[in-house]
């Protein structure tokens, strides 16, 4: 299928609302470009440790859409137009002009595909639903993950660090908590080392689908996962939904900012005795999470590095 991409040039100003009123023509999947710096709950929700340096926000915002370049888009782009005049009219809304770039014929829905493909961490396999399992590898721990909206493949450093924690941990009476479960490849891995039961928590309610999909790809279906959206942090309702002192496992693969006000809130969850795994943590935030680990009242029992990532592995006491 072949595609054309408009782009509306505007205001960061009027941004949301000419996105609202493409989404009411029944455009969907509209891509804005600005230079608007992240709100902290923004920053909070994504998976990197040390965010790269904007340019100044210069007011200046792009809306990209696509249409099917077979199909004669003329009386849609002309109400595209007329929204615009009439959003124009009643703020400054820039020039609104629409620029049309001709694309190549690619299956844009599958393309992506190419990127990911099957990986060893260890001697387990991870491996995307389009791939087969070669006869070689069928007598191996495999586990089936697919790549979407929720963060975790197995392919980070961070996540491959905590599933090498959870192995040398987890026995067939673990209660796991994963924190910020994303795909729910931790839990996954977690029941695949024999733990009896996991929790999850979570702020992007994209994670529920995309662990839904993932646990039944791995056959646990019928494991009784529960994912809980909501933060951890500073919510007593989710608080109180997760349990106290119930967990013997405590995974938190998030960044090093998230981990130290999280710390102190995960000792009241996990039993005396259990094993508290963190990792998404930069070679230099190694010592402020080390020490915010201690000052909860951890016993830190071992720190592993790969690549320029760390992970710390703690006890209650």
């Amino acid at each position: 299928m072949k595609f054309n991409k408009y782009t509306i040039k505007t205001t960061t100003e009027a941004e949301d609302i000419i996105s609202s009123s493409l989404m009411d023509l029944g455009i969907e999947g509209v891509e804005i470009e600005d230079r608007v710096p992240l709100t902290e709950q923004e920053k909070a929700a994504m998976f990197v440790d040390i965010l790269p340096q904007g340019e100044d926000d210069n007011g200046i915002a792009y809306l990209n859409f696509y249409l099917n370049a077979d199909e004669d888009n003329t009386g849609l782009l002309e109400e595209v137009r007329q929204e615009l005049e009439d959003i124009k009219g009643y703020m400054d809304a820039g020039d609104c002009t629409i620029e049309c770039t001709e694309l190549e014929d690619t299956d844009y829905i599958n393309n992506w595909k190419q990127y990911f493909h099957q990986f060893y961490v260890d001697d387990i396999l991870i491996i995307p639903s389009w791939e087969e399992v070669s006869p070689e590898d069928e007598d191996k721990m495999i586990i089936h993950i697919d790549p979407g909206t929720a963060f975790g493949t197995g392919m980070h450093e961070t996540t491959q660090l905590c599933i090498r924690q959870l192995r040398k941990y987890v026995n067939k009476d673990t209660a796991l908590l994963d924190v910020g479960t994303g795909s729910g490849i931790l839990s996954i891995m977690a029941y695949k080392f024999g733990a009896s039961c996991a929790v999850g928590t979570d702020l992007d309610p994209c994670t529920i689908e995309a662990v839904q999909d993932n646990m039944e790809s791995n056959g646990l279906s019928e494991a009784g996962f529960k994912l809980i959206i909501g933060n951890i942090i500073d919510s007593k309702e989710i608080q109180d939904e997760v349990g106290y002192d119930k967990y013997d496992i405590v995974t938190a693969n998030i960044l090093a900012d998230v981990l130290i006000p999280l710390t102190p809130v995960i000792l009241n969850h996990i039993k005396t005795g259990g094993i508290y795994i963190t990792s998404g943590i930069i070679e230099d935030k190694e010592q402020e999470v080390t020490e915010a680990v201690k000052e909860a009242g951890f016993e830190v029992l071992e720190v592993n590095h790969q690549g320029e990532w760390v992970s710390i592995t703690a006890r209650k006491s």
